[in-house]
């Protein structure tokens, strides 16, 4: 791709200035950028009119010039948008806006203008604006043929209500695009998810006098099924599978004997069976034995949703129920071609006697899963025999390919954002630029190109999730780079700590980025709350420790692998739970390996908080390949794994009070 044809002459003059001197003092320009950000947080019109001029010849004025324009979008005429459009063209910010006029122009009904103007917009990320734009054809009689189940598809898709998706969801039902089943099925997922809003939107298309009723679902489920013992028709049992979806998050057992003490009678066999689904989900956040009893009382897994049949699965490898596993994954849709439950099925064809024809289905499911790249890919591929090794690197970069990245205008500008603080943005206009600017995002050595270029400069998050999009190779030292390399390893090894799984543990927490900070107050390369750090500190003797010492890196580090090691040995040295408690605190881990005793890949895919499960198997997955790295020899993550179970009753006590 040639980077400065899709730029005006003054984009491309101003942004090439930019690459050359990024390594220099910060431009003098640059605090009126960062006051112009707070400006436009705050929302202060003013203070950005103030500023707009002086951020005049700044690499960012693009930046500063959205903001103000942005901020009073809703009263701009549109002459001076498509000024702002003309003036940017090429730039992220002029597609941001774009994207943002057309949410403005959707809520506006104002389909003549959209139309004209999303024929220019470039990013289609965002569900609103192609469900609008679905809208617009079919108000002005150019719909497509099958414009219900793409209206239908974007909106199942969404967690939270928008005006966009309803509204298109509101006509296609109208028209009988959308099926009243595909109406309830939304208010069912958003019930389960715990949004209100979503719901009620949902109910008010197919019901709107019943709409009223979802505040009285939400806030009493129990009084709302009291007051509706006596319900008929499809919308009062609909709104009253809602209460018992909202009782169940609370008391699965209580919404169980709901069902089973009268409400299951009222409720259409679809709805019967869904309602025990969400009562097996429910029981199975909180690893009770009963989840996979509920699940076995539902009586055609195609009724339920692919979240709903995922918990299925769980639930029923928790249990060691094998072909209820095989028959939820079978009756997913799209997610039946997850590695996870691809994995699992070809696990579960392999479990009992399996005939010849099993075993050859799953050996294939196993060959087409197996990989390098996650958790899944990993098992599976030990599974048919090999092991985790590093990659034949690809060839260098030229000359001429390093040159492209270098002077791409989007790249410069995001890694000059980034390198005057303004992280979040800077990380908007890199992804951008390397993924959406064109259809199918750039090529593998223009992607690889990018990824040097952010390694170079160490901005290692950019670095590692640039370099994992490459489809036909992988150059794993800037998937899984290692910073800080002697300080790390000395540190892991003088206190008996794998530095693969340090390595393993920071690339989740931080990507290596030495500011970073949680919305929790979590600090550093190792992501340590203050709390955790007083307290390890304290336990390993280290003298004279504050609180503002934790952003140090080498006391980062230290602080973060001895917690790390007195987790692990906690844990009897699993490195599962030992991540568990890392991400969750070390309370819950202790809970969670109460019960039967289960390889630890089906306890991880068992923990209930999603982001934790999700850490987990990354953590352990990047161990894998850093461990390949450091030591050049094939590697197992089954042998890191191993099994999960409770504490036996010879043990001593566990640190109560480890934070």
């Amino acid at each position: 791709m040639h980077w400065l044809k899709i730029l005006t002459p003054l984009c491309a003059a101003s942004m090439l200035t930019v690459a050359a001197p990024f390594a220099q003092a910060q431009n003098s320009g640059d605090a009126v950028l960062l006051d112009m950000q707070k400006a436009f947080r705050a929302r202060n019109q003013a203070a950005l009119t103030q500023l707009l001029p002086q951020a005049s010849g700044h690499p960012l004025q693009p930046w500063a010039a959205y903001w103000e324009l942005k901020n009073r979008l809703e009263t701009s005429a549109p002459d001076e948008i498509q000024g702002f459009l003309t003036r940017y063209a090429g730039t992220y910010q002029e597609d941001r806006l774009r994207n943002d006029w057309l949410l403005l122009l959707g809520k506006q009904r104002d389909w003549s203008t959209f139309s004209r103007v999303y024929p220019q917009f470039r990013m289609r990320d965002d569900k609103s604006v192609t469900c609008y734009a679905l809208l617009a054809d079919a108000v002005q009689g150019r719909g497509a043929p099958n414009v219900g189940q793409q209206v239908r598809d974007l909106w199942m898709a969404q967690k939270d209500a928008d005006d966009g998706c309803t509204t298109a969801a509101g006509q296609m039902y109208a028209s009988k695009l959308i099926s009243a089943e595909d109406v309830w099925r939304r208010a069912r997922v958003a019930t389960e998810s715990n949004r209100q809003k979503a719901a009620r939107d949902a109910v008010a298309i197919v019901a709107p006098e019943a709409a009223d009723q979802v505040a009285q679902v939400f806030a009493s489920p129990a009084k709302y099924l009291a007051g509706q013992s006596k319900a008929r028709g499809r919308e009062r049992k609909e709104l009253a599978l809602l209460a018992l979806i909202r009782m169940a998050a609370s008391d699965p057992d209580g919404a169980a004997g709901q069902i089973e003490g009268g409400w299951g009678a009222q409720l259409s066999a679809e709805e019967r069976n869904w309602a025990w689904a969400v009562a097996g989900k429910q029981a199975a956040f909180k690893l009770s034995p009963d989840a996979n009893t509920y699940f076995g009382k539902v009586r055609r897994n195609e009724d339920l949703s692919d979240e709903l049949l995922g918990w299925k699965v769980r639930a029923a490898l928790r249990a060691g129920d094998w072909k209820a596993v095989r028959r939820a994954v079978d009756a997913m849709g799209s997610e039946r071609t997850d590695p996870t439950w691809a994995y699992w099925k070809a696990k579960s064809m392999l479990a009992g006697r399996p005939s010849a024809e099993e075993k050859a289905e799953a050996r294939q499911l196993l060959e087409d899963t197996a990989g390098s790249g996650s958790f899944y890919e990993q098992l599976a591929l030990e599974e048919i025999g090999q092991r985790i090794t590093v990659p034949p690197a690809p060839a260098p970069l030229t000359a001429q390919e390093k040159a492209a990245a270098r002077s791409n205008p989007g790249l410069a500008r995001s890694l000059y954002a980034i390198g005057m603080g303004l992280r979040s943005e800077g990380v908007r206009e890199w992804n951008y630029s390397t993924n959406l600017h064109q259809p199918g995002g750039l090529e593998d050595r223009e992607l690889y190109a990018a990824a040097d270029l952010a390694c170079e400069r160490q901005i290692w998050d950019r670095c590692i999730n640039t370099s994992e999009r490459t489809k036909t190779f992988a150059d794993w030292k800037q998937r899984y780079p290692m910073p800080y390399h002697d300080t790390v390893l000395a540190k892991s090894r003088n206190i008996g700590l794998d530095p693969a799984y340090v390595y393993g543990l920071i690339r989740q927490e931080s990507r290596f980025i030495m500011d970073a900070r949680s919305g929790v107050g979590a600090s550093g390369l190792m992501q340590v709350m203050p709390a955790t750090a007083r307290w390890t500190a304290k336990k390993i003797g280290m003298t004279g420790f504050t609180p503002d010492m934790i952003n140090d890196r080498d006391t980062n580090i230290t602080i973060g692998t001895s917690y790390l090691k007195l987790a692990l040995d906690d844990f009897d040295g699993s490195m599962a739970m030992a991540a568990a408690g890392y991400n969750a605190g070390p309370g819950r881990p202790r809970n969670w390996r109460n019960g039967p005793t289960l390889d630890a890949a089906i306890w991880a895919e068992n923990v209930p908080f999603s982001e934790t499960r999700d850490y987990v198997k990354k953590v352990l997955s990047n161990t894998t390949n850093y461990a390949a790295l450091i030591t050049g020899q094939p590697q197992s993550l089954k042998s890191r794994l191993g099994t999960v179970g409770p504490r036996p009753g010879n043990e001593a006590e566990p640190m109560k009070d480890m934070p």
